[in-house]
């Protein structure tokens, strides 16, 4: 379980494979942490934030100092 005293951040592009990873990696964190879903295709404002979490692929999931690349759906460059 991810720790509960870390806010987590779900980046994503709302393709269909960030999709998928949302309804599976989502329903495996403990409901009492903080999650946060940014769609960097509607906050592209976020896509620096992203970056500087070290993103480089949605989904991607940030939990402190870890970035969990999940699948490939889309590079922040195709995003921006």
């Amino acid at each position: 379980m991810v720790n509960k005293t870390k806010e987590v951040i779900f980046y994503h592009a709302g393709c269909p494979v960030c999709i998928s990873a949302e309804n599976s990696v989502l329903s495996l964190i403990d409901p009492a942490t903080k999650v946060r879903i940014v769609h960097l295709g509607q906050e592209k404002e976020k896509i620096a934030d992203a970056e500087k979490a070290g993103v480089k692929s949605v989904p991607a999931l940030v939990f402190g100092d870890e970035v969990l690349h999940i699948n490939f759906g889309a590079s922040l460059n195709d995003l921006k």
